[in-house]
């Protein structure tokens, strides 16, 4: 890493202690506040030159070798792939669209890769992973590796190519995508593999030798990353014409030749290492699991020699029999751990380790956007030291980088005092490689000694807390707040004042959003923006004139535009709705960029950023939120919508709002205190305002706990805790409401057989949950004797996919909920919001899914 300037030299070295070198292709640099220094390091045949290993100081443009920084031993599991401004989502949809051609897409994605790699070379990092860049999905890639397409995609063998794989995740006209579920406990989504015992494995994409020999052609070593052949096998699912008792484990003598033909490829190509990503094994396995697993590494024991060969968990604490097994692998040089949520492996390993191997310490945090403690993580390496060896220790990320935001550079926007706590990936990188030189002897003191700044500073700031909130949270554990009349009561009186139909229909939330609404949302937040820049400036009278004339030029929308505008947006949605005669309506949600964002601009404890998008799936990016401090509600968030699309129509119109869980879930939350309190703070505020809706006449409320699932620790043994407090966070916010109103919550894309107990013990008067891109696995639950009384609406189709389905397809589908579920808690319902799609794809859909309820209740009636 660069030499840190003195406080003297630069403005930036107490309040943002993460110097840093920005990506624009082969070449990055640093300005600081002396306009004649800057730190930069050479282009990439500067780097061949002199072999990654030196840094510069330009003075008065004058060059100067500051001298040799050795690469020490440090690693980054992997990589976030969207760009720091997106530009792989707008390639990959301007692609879908037409707009642009595969070579186009091809050049953006070969930038990207070439800037991540000199990145990390730039910030000294001797471990570079390759093949961690992904069109789409890490797993998809290797389902394509492998040559397991689905029959279903006319795949005819040869090299896979964007048709078919873009088919895969996507659907296309005439075949539905894959399924699609949560990776692990992230917000990220994977493609689940289709597996049966008649797959033709081959070798069917070379993405990961490609991607390897394209690093080396820019000067730099990889270390080629492949996600393992038993993860593979264990995150995938029997196809739908096999047996759901087939055991996929069985296929592993199956794919262990393509793996073998891959490794074979990567060392003629000149590979040294290679990763193998098994996150599987932080689960609760078996012993048959357990074995498939030895015996997958014995059998490319051959194959691997030769090669250094590392095995990465992430996620959580590897259990103790698991740890035993892998550490006794054969043929294996080092395995990487997380140390953030795994802290119970490091007993494990001051207990045993084995002679001679390498230990992939994952100290910095790749999940969350916290600063380091540096301190703290070095005295942990020191530890570590003693016990496997100084020289084995290589300090590395808890897991990819991919769950975090890219680069903390580019938000230049939030507020400094909090930038200080923070890193992103791009800083993360800067950290490893200043524990690595630490841990080595190269202590950079000034680096750490800004670190430790920050890190006093969030500890004593009057900003994070509210002893208020903190008393009214604590407050809440004392019951277990639940509504006062049973599920079947409520629904009883919520039909005689609502008066719906058999089989009622409805939408999630949210309705497509164009480019027009989205630049109107926009051009009025940054207006906001600068309006309190302005008041700020009035403070400084000689500024005014200059500020009011450039607000006059560049601002043209007033509050009164946009209200008109979303209020226009909105009778737009609701006329639809009344003319595809759908029976409980929504608003749209024209207003909101996300449905945490919108909420957490409006509570206190949040800050937000410009550029902190996080891959959620696909080209499907997100903006996590960040609570830094105790959460509570200023004032009400979403009534005035409401109560405006309400008034528009006289069916029922769903007050829309985010639950707790999903809050939490799907923000980058605070490390200083328990999750459970951090919720219950926000159950509070939401609570407010399931009231206030209540009180201006909204008799439907939704409250979405999309992520409830998604947080569920991976070990069993903490899994009870998790859903006791999650589900007392969702029955806080609606505790209080009278039995006519309504409840819903919704779910997507998780498994939720596991936890279908806890969902009903939610209390939701009706529940819309994701079902059809998951092949209807819900419905099995029922299938086995699950009795549900609440409402209950499975999706009837998939809103990720383009695809339209037809009034028949999406019948039969209703139909197959109608042989386990009782009609008269039936609700039909796509699968999760429609904000992705277009209209018209939307309105076909919508059609076809409200003529086929229709039609359904004509035959029930007829069988009555």
């Amino acid at each position: 890493m660069p030499k840190t300037l003195k406080p003297e030299q630069s403005h930036e070295s107490l309040e943002y202690p993460y110097p840093y070198l920005f990506q624009k292709r082969l070449r990055f640099s640093h300005s600081f506040a002396a306009p004649s220094v800057a730190l930069v390091s050479g282009s990439s045949d500067c780097r061949k030159f002199l072999s990654g290993s030196f840094f510069f100081k330009v003075v008065n443009f004058g060059l100067i070798v500051l001298g040799c920084c050795r690469a020490m031993a440090s690693h980054v599991v992997g990589y976030p792939r969207m760009g720091p401004k997106r530009e792989l989502k707008f390639a990959l949809e301007s692609f879908w669209d037409g707009k642009s051609s595969a070579d186009e897409l091809q050049n953006v994605a070969a930038d990207l890769r070439a800037s991540i790699w000199n990145q990390m070379a730039d910030a000294g990092i001797k471990f570079i992973p390759s093949n961690t860049f992904s069109y789409y999905d890490q797993v998809l890639d290797t389902t394509a590796m492998l040559g397991a397409v689905p029959p279903r995609y006319s795949w005819n063998g040869g090299e896979i190519g964007f048709d078919v794989y873009f088919s895969m995740a996507r659907g296309n006209a005439s075949v539905p995508a894959m399924e699609m579920t949560k990776w692990f406990d992230t917000n990220y989504h994977y493609i689940v593999p289709e597996l049966g015992p008649d797959v033709n494995f081959s070798y069917a994409s070379h993405k990961a030798v490609q991607e390897y020999k394209e690093a080396k052609a820019l000067g730099m070593e990889t270390v080629p990353v492949l996600v393992g052949p038993v993860s593979y096998l264990l995150l995938s699912k029997p196809a739908k014409a096999v047996e759901k008792s087939f055991s996929l484990l069985s296929l592993i003598d199956k794919i262990i030749p393509v793996y073998k033909e891959v490794v074979a490829e990567l060392k003629a190509a000149g590979a040294t290492w290679i990763q193998f990503d098994e996150p599987t094994l932080v689960l609760d396995l078996d012993s048959h699991k357990l074995q498939a697993f030895s015996d997958a590494y014995s059998g490319l024991e051959s194959s691997l020699s030769g090669l250094n060969v590392l095995i990465e968990t992430y996620f959580a604490d590897v259990p103790a029999e698991t740890y035993k097994i892998l550490t006794s692998l054969k043929g294996v040089t080092g395995f990487g751990f997380d140390l953030i949520r795994g802290t119970k492996t490091l007993d494990l390993i001051k207990t045993e380790f084995p002679l001679g191997k390498y230990l992939f310490a994952g100290v910095v945090d790749g999940r969350n956007i916290w600063a380091n403690d540096l301190a703290s993580s070095l005295t942990t390496l020191q530890d570590l030291a003693g016990t496997v060896g100084k020289d084995k220790v290589v300090v590395s990320t808890s897991c990819s980088l991919l769950h975090t935001a890219v680069d903390l550079e580019n938000e230049t926007k939030l507020d400094q005092e909090i930038k200080s706590w923070l890193a992103f990936a791009a800083q993360k990188v800067v950290e490893v490689n200043a524990l690595a030189k630490a841990l080595s002897g190269q202590k950079d003191e000034a680096y750490f000694s800004s670190n430790a700044a920050a890190q006093a500073s969030r500890k004593s700031s009057p900003r994070v807390t509210n002893e208020a909130v903190q008393k009214a949270a604590a407050a809440l554990k004392g019951s277990d707040h639940r509504r006062a009349t049973n599920v079947s009561a409520r629904l009883d009186a919520q039909q005689k004042k609502l008066n719906l139909p058999n089989l009622p229909t409805t939408t999630i939330g949210s309705f497509p959003q164009t480019m027009d609404l989205r630049r109107v949302r926009r051009e009025f937040k940054a207006k906001k923006r600068v309006l309190l820049l302005f008041h700020i400036l009035l403070l400084n009278f000689h500024h005014f004139q200059i500020v009011f004339h450039k607000l006059v030029f560049y601002f043209r929308i007033s509050e009164d535009d946009y209200v008109k505008t979303i209020k226009e947006e909105i009778n737009n949605v609701v006329k639809l709705q009344e003319e595809l005669d759908i029976d409980v309506l929504v608003h749209g949600e024209p207003e909101r960029n996300d449905m945490v964002e919108y909420f957490g601009e409006q509570l206190s404890g949040f800050a937000f950023t410009v550029n902190g998008w996080v891959q959620s799936y696909g080209s499907r990016c997100v903006k996590p939120p960040i609570i830094y401090g105790d959460v509570s509600r200023p004032k009400a968030m979403t009534v005035f919508w409401s109560s405006m699309a309400q008034s528009m129509t006289k069916r029922p119109m769903k007050g829309m709002l985010t639950g707790p869980v999903t809050i939490l879930n799907w923000s980058f939350v605070r490390n200083d205190q328990p999750r459970f309190e951090t919720c219950y703070q926000i159950a509070l505020a939401i609570k407010d305002e399931v009231e206030d809706l209540e009180k201006a006449g909204i008799t439907v409320i939704q409250i979405d706990e999309a992520a409830l699932r998604e947080g569920l620790p991976l070990r069993k043994s903490e899994q009870d805790f998790y859903l006791k407090w999650a589900v007392h966070s969702f029955r806080i916010t609606n505790c209080g409401v009278q039995d006519t109103t309504q409840v819903h919550t919704h779910m997507c894309y998780s498994n939720f057989n596991d936890i279908i107990h806890s969902i009903m013990d939610m209390d939701a008067d009706v529940i819309t949950i994701e079902n059809s891109r998951s092949d209807e696995k819900l419905l099995s639950v029922f299938r086995e004797g699950v009795k549900y009384r609440a409402g209950i609406g499975p999706g009837v189709y998939d809103i990720h996919s383009p695809r339209i389905p037809s009034t028949e397809e999406i019948a039969d589908r209703i139909n197959k909920m109608l042989a386990v579920l009782e009609s008269n808690i039936l609700w039909v319902n796509p699968d999760c919001g429609l904000k992705t799609r277009k209209y018209s794809e939307v309105k076909p859909a919508l059609s076809n899914m409200v003529a086929a309820a229709k039609l359904l209740r004509t035959q029930l009636a007829s069988a009555k």
